[in-house]
């Protein structure tokens, strides 16, 4: 505690310093008789909480807060009980930062060592709530984050998959959130922290690649800044000059790219850092000219962040160049007011004089977290939320510019329509088309950062097209715009939307031979209506085929006894080549068979009596097979419409026989004006071959339709 008093003298006057003494006596006594799994008194996290709120030199009221974050929760003090305690402020902070139905110690299950445990329907909403709780009052997020950051260096005394679990946790919600607040310091720890305990391995790897070249760097560093520092001197550029540090996780990310681009990055532990801070945005121009007149500039590394800083306020110039010996160097140029931002972010910015409120320069950098208020009224869950959360505001950005030179930010892999609903939802449903720094482009063209785009729209209430929401054709990368397109169909077009979703789903059933059955559809997938799925399915947002499987998957159950029902039986001695039976003696399981090699390379499957194969074929094409294992197999019977051509029926019975499927039998029926309809039966294992059968099948030039025939 006396090492956090000293810390806030710095900054604080006496009469905060006492409230917060009131609070560490309050959250000391509330926490008496508990402890952490270290086996340290537990008001040591809280305190330790606080120590890092301190560090940020944070309002009185945030370090208050800070010390009783955890009251609420683990010692079930009541909001009212702390308002009258120690005002409504604290009592808020602290209720929003409070870990919401337990958040970090809810049981995790064993899935989450390979995958994020977010999607959980139970931690999503509390993650929905901390997040909103968060754009409510940014200082929640400050002690939620100073909260984690201690947690992650004590989380070596909880159980492995707990470890894996709040570090996977960690690196997918709380490290890019500190990176959006522009928080470069507390982002990398957390970053490395859950590195550590997702990947150990790796991470020791790492580790030792670093310290094994750490004298071999130190003394490099410590020639090129000396040099720097001697030229910026003889320039009279006053300056700090130092090593930046190398993070573990940034070297794994980078290790990956490299990798993923075919480039041999094994040596990347040897790349060189160094950090340039100067007084005034002038001098750093100037700097930068002394590093480019000291050694060759590597072209295409030059980023201008003072002139375009980035959303989450980050300012500075990055360059690279090489040394005498050809090493490449890596030299960042700012303020030092821009380094203090760069570490510290939004606490960077915080005004304690003006009752802990944001200044309007800085509140306006944070309209973002504004839009998480947005998509909370708007998303149709917590789990849809969580994750339009992670992708629209956590994932890798690239920034764009309206007509009128304002920026915006936007995911990597944007397109048009994203930037239209993000600067306005009624510019997305308007559009009809776009242009990228003055020139047409498809709605589908990725947007490239220093872009300027133009949405140009239509006055008619058409509205968004349906094909927006097809993940195929690539119109839409960021979940709330898609999520924003789907409230437009479920509002404006209902009606439609359900005879258009009637329509596509009795096709797709008929096409799989299986009536439709309303009740059994509303008891199967658990629906208030028929009219909710049908709805669902004409908007785009639920997909055809998943619905019709698993309708059909139902309906094959009771089939499951059909007296039709036969063996399937491998054919053992042909190898890895098709196989197929031959319709001119329809070979059975009691038959001795032969088979006779293709042109094509596939084989058909003979009886050894058959007259048609003794007579037609050439006896060095004839290969000796027998029957093999035996499941059950499903009569079904095809019929394809299709435009006539040469090699029509070789292309069907092809696509067929690839997906080792047996035909039995083929009719051709020629119906005039070049259209042929072909009835086959074929032996299938289940519907889900059969509706990959189906699509391969379509996918035949000239295919018209396929259905399945009852």
């Amino acid at each position: 505690m006396e090492l956090l008093l000293s810390k806030l003298n710095s900054y604080l006057p006496e009469s905060s310093i006492s409230k917060i003494r009131q609070a560490y006596t309050f959250a000391s006594t509330a926490h008496r008789n508990q402890s952490r799994l270290s086996g340290e008194p537990y008001i040591e996290h809280p305190v330790q909480t606080a120590l890092l709120l301190a560090d940020l030199k944070l309002d009185v009221s945030t370090v208050m807060a800070g010390l009783l974050h955890d009251v609420m929760e683990d010692c079930q003090v009541p909001f009212t009980t702390l308002e009258a305690e120690f005002g409504n402020e604290v009592a808020k902070l602290v209720d929003g930062v409070t870990k919401l139905a337990k958040l970090d110690s809810e049981p995790i299950g064993q899935s989450d060592k390979t995958s994020s445990h977010i999607t959980n329907p139970t931690r999503a909403e509390n993650l929905q709530k901390m997040l909103i709780s968060m754009a409510e009052d940014v200082r929640v997020v400050l002690i939620k984050l100073a909260d984690r950051l201690h947690n992650m260096n004590t989380l070596k005394y909880l159980p492995e998959d707990r470890q894996q679990a709040i570090a996977r946790e960690t690196l997918d919600i709380y490290s890019p959130l500190a990176h959006r607040l522009g928080m470069g310091d507390i982002k990398w720890k957390l970053e490395d922290l859950s590195f550590h305990y997702i990947n150990p391995e790796r991470y020791k790897t790492i580790s030792k690649l670093l310290a094994s070249k750490r004298k071999e760097r130190e003394l490099y560093i410590a020639t090129i800044t000396s040099l720097l520092n001697d030229s910026l001197n003889a320039h009279e550029i006053e300056s700090d000059i130092s090593g930046r540090p190398k993070h573990i996780y940034s070297i794994h990310q980078k290790m990956n790219r490299y990798a993923s681009q075919g480039k041999d990055f094994s040596e990347i532990y040897d790349l060189f850092a160094v950090r340039v801070l100067v007084k005034e945005v002038p001098e750093c121009y100037r700097a930068l000219g002394v590093v480019h007149s000291l050694w060759q500039y590597i072209p295409n590394q030059f980023d201008d962040y003072i002139a375009n800083p980035k959303e989450n306020m980050y300012q500075s110039l990055h360059t690279s160049v090489r040394g005498q010996d050809g090493t490449p160097i890596e030299i960042q140029i700012r303020t030092f007011k821009m380094h203090e931002l760069a570490e510290y972010g939004v606490a960077a910015h915080w005004d304690y004089k003006e009752n802990g409120l944001l200044d309007q320069k800085l509140d306006s950098k944070l309209t973002w977290m504004r839009q998480i208020l947005e998509w909370q009224t708007n998303s149709s869950g917590a789990e849809e939320f969580v994750e339009t959360v992670k992708s629209d505001i956590f994932g890798d950005q690239v920034f764009v510019y309206t007509p009128k030179g304002e920026i915006k930010e936007l995911p990597l892999g944007s397109t048009p329509v994203d930037f239209a609903y993000r600067v306005h939802t009624d510019l997305g449903h308007r559009s009809v088309a776009a242009k990228a720094n003055g020139k047409l482009v498809p709605f589908n063209y990725i947007l490239q950062n220093g872009d300027t785009i133009e949405v140009l729209t239509t006055d008619l209430a058409r509205g968004p097209s349906i094909d927006w929401l097809n993940p195929n054709l690539g119109y839409t990368r960021t979940a709330s715009a898609r999520e924003k397109i789907r409230q437009w169909f479920r509002k404006e077009k209902r009606g439609i939307h359900i005879e258009r979703g009637k329509e596509l789903l009795t096709k797709e059933l008929r096409k799989l031979g299986i009536p439709m059955d309303e009740k059994e559809a509303i008891k199967l997938l658990k629906l208030r209506d028929f009219d909710e799925l049908l709805a669902k399915i004409g908007s785009g947002e639920t997909n055809l085929p998943e619905i019709s499987l698993q309708l059909a998957a139902a309906q094959e159950k009771t089939s499951k006894s059909d007296p039709e029902a036969k063996a399937q039986f491998n054919i053992l001695g042909a190898g890895d080549l098709v196989t197929t039976l031959s319709s001119c003696c329809n070979p059975q399981p009691e038959d001795s068979i032969i088979g006779c090699i293709s042109d094509e390379g596939t084989i058909l499957v003979h009886s050894e009596k058959c007259s048609v194969l003794a007579k037609n074929e050439d006896p060095k094409k004839i290969i000796t097979l027998r029957w093999g294992t035996s499941e059950k197999l499903q009569p079904v019977r095809l019929e394809i419409t299709a435009w006539d051509r040469v090699g029509l029926l070789r292309d069907i019975t092809s696509s067929i026989s690839g997906e080792r499927v047996n035909i039995s039998s083929v009719i051709t029926n020629q119906q005039g004006e070049g259209k042929t309809i072909i009835e086959s039966t074929v032996f299938i294992t289940g519907i889900n071959q059969l509706s990959k059968l189906f699509g391969n099948i379509e996918s035949i030039k000239g295919i018209i339709a396929v259905k399945r025939k009852t």
